[in-house]
C-alpha cells in the first residue's frame, strides 16, 4: 500500500496536531505501508525563517519519505504551488491520500486535485469543524466552505475524527460522509524517570514535597488560561501549597502570550509559578512525569494530544468537558473533568491537591489506559484497517 500524508507544515511552532503526522507515518511504515509526506517549509507566520530543509526531493527518515516544498506565495497560509504541481503529476502512483487540515489553502486545493482525479482521500479537520472554531471569521469560512470545503467533504472517502465527541459536534455543511474515529498516538517517555522528578524540580527550584501543577500547551485564548489562573489564585488564601508550571508559547500571537505572563507576574501567583517557554525533548518528558497534576481547561479541543501525553506519563489530568477525550478520562478514572467555569475548576483543583493518594491512583489508571489505547502501533492498525476498507469498497465499485 502506497499512501500520501499531506499536511501544511510539520514545524513545532504549529503544535502537536501537525507533529502527529510524523508519529503516524513512522507507525504505518513499521506495519509495511509505504508512506510519503508532502509538506511545506513553513515555520511560522511572523518573521521566522523557513525550515532549513532540502526542497523538492524525498528525504528518508524513520521508515518513510518526506518531501518539503517552498512555501510561496501566501506564506501566512502555508501555501505551495510546487507541492500542488507535484501532487497533480504523481497522485495516481499512490493508493490513497490522507490530508490533514481544513480551511488551509494547500490542503483544500490538494483535496480538490484528488477529487478531480477520482483519487481516494481522507480529510482530518483538526477541530476546524467544531462550531466554536467555525464562529471565528464565520462569514469568511462560510464563503470558503461554499467554494471549496463543502465539495471536498462530499468527495472524501472519509473524515478522520480523533474522538467520538469531535465527530458528534462537527458541522458537515449538509453533506454525508463516512466518519473514521481514530485517536492520536503518543510515545511513552523513555527512559522512565522517578515520579518525584527530582532533577527537573531542582532545575526550577521546586521543592519535592510541593505538588507540581502543569499546563503544557500553546498559550492561546481557547486553552482556558483565563479560567485557570484565577482558579489557582483563589486557592492561595486557603493555604493550599502548589507550584504552577506554565510551559508553552505562541509565536503566532505573542501579544496574548505577553498578556498571560504579565497577569501572572502582577498577581500573587508570581511566587508560586515557573514560566518555562516552549519545551521539547528530555525536558518536556521530565516535566510531564514530574507533574502531580496536568491541567487543560480548554473551551474546545478536538482531541488534546498534550492530555494523552500526560496520561501515558502516569500523570492524572484535570480537563474541561470541552476537551473531546473527556469521556475517556471519566470512564478510565484518569483524572477529573469539569466545566469551563472558574468556581468549578477551583473546586476540582482543591479536591485534586488535597488528595495525593487519589492523584496517584488516577495517574496509574491514566497510564494504563493511554498505553492500551493511544500507542502508535494500535493507532496504525486502526488506520490501516480504515485504508483497506476504503480501498476494498472502491474495488467493489
Amino acid at each position: 500500500m502506497r499512501v500520501l500524508q499531506i499536511v501544511p507544515s510539520i514545524s513545532l511552532i504549529y503544535g502537536g496536531p501537525s507533529q502527529m503526522v510524523l508519529g503516524l507515518s513512522s507507525a504505518l511504515a513499521r506495519q509495511g505501508v509505504e508512506v510519503t509526506i508532502l509538506t511545506t517549509d513553513s515555520n511560522g507566520d511572523t518573521g521566522q525563517e523557513p525550515l532549513d530543509v532540502p526542497l523538492n526531493t524525498p528525504i528518508e527518515q524513520d521508515g518513510y519519505k518526506i518531501i518539503y516544498f517552498r512555501c510561496v506565495p501566501f506564506r501566512r497560509y502555508k501555501f505551495s504551488v510546487d507541492l500542488l504541481k507535484w501532487l497533480n503529476l504523481h497522485a495516481a502512483t499512490f493508493n490513497l491520500a490522507h490530508i490533514h487540515a481544513l480551511f488551509s489553502p494547500v490542503s483544500s486545493v490538494a483535496a480538490t486535485i484528488c477529487r478531480r482525479q477520482n483519487f481516494p482521500y481522507i480529510l482530518r479537520p483538526l477541530g476546524t469543524l467544531d462550531p466554536a472554531d467555525l464562529r471565528k471569521k464565520r462569514q469568511l469560512k462560510q464563503l470558503y466552505a461554499a467554494i471549496l470545503e463543502r465539495a471536498n467533504l462530499a468527495g472524501a472517502a472519509g473524515i478522520h475524527f480523533t474522538s467520538v465527541q469531535e465527530a458528534k459536534v462537527s458541522e458537515r455543511f449538509g453533506v454525508s460522509t463516512r466518519d473514521l474515529v481514530i485517536p492520536l498516538g503518543v510515545i511513552p517517555p523513555q527512559p522512565p524517570l522517578k515520579k518525584e522528578g527530582t532533577e527537573v524540580r531542582q532545575q526550577f527550584g521546586i521543592p519535592v514535597d510541593v505538588p507540581l501543577v502543569l499546563f503544557m500547551s500553546r498559550i492561546d485564548p481557547k486553552k482556558g488560561l483565563n479560567l485557570l489562573l484565577p482558579a489557582l489564585q483563589a486557592l492561595l488564601p486557603e493555604g493550599l501549597n502548589f507550584h504552577f508550571v506554565l510551559a508553552g508559547t505562541n509565536p503566532q500571537d505573542p501579544n496574548y502570550e505577553e498578556k498571560i505572563k504579565s497577569q501572572i507576574q502582577t498577581s500573587p501567583l508570581r511566587s508560586h509559578t515557573t514560566i518555562t517557554g516552549f519545551v521539547t525533548g528530555e525536558l518536556k518528558s521530565a516535566l510531564l512525569q514530574a507533574a502531580d497534576l496536568f491541567v487543560l481547561p480548554s473551551y474546545y479541543e478536538n482531541f488534546g494530544i498534550a492530555v494523552a501525553e500526560a496520561m501515558v506519563s502516569g500523570t492524572p489530568v484535570l480537563i474541561s468537558d470541552q476537551v473531546h477525550i473527556c469521556q475517556e478520562v471519566r470512564d478510565s478514572e484518569s483524572g477529573w473533568v469539569g466545566t469551563t467555569d472558574v468556581s468549578d475548576l477551583t473546586e476540582l483543583l482543591r479536591i485534586a491537591l488535597q488528595n495525593p493518594s487519589e492523584r496517584q491512583r488516577r495517574g496509574l489508571c491514566a497510564k494504563e489506559y493511554a498505553l492500551k489505547n493511544y500507542s502508535w502501533n494500535a493507532i496504525a492498525l486502526q488506520t490501516i484497517e480504515a485504508y483497506n476498507q476504503i480501498l476494498s469498497h472502491l474495488d467493489v465499485k
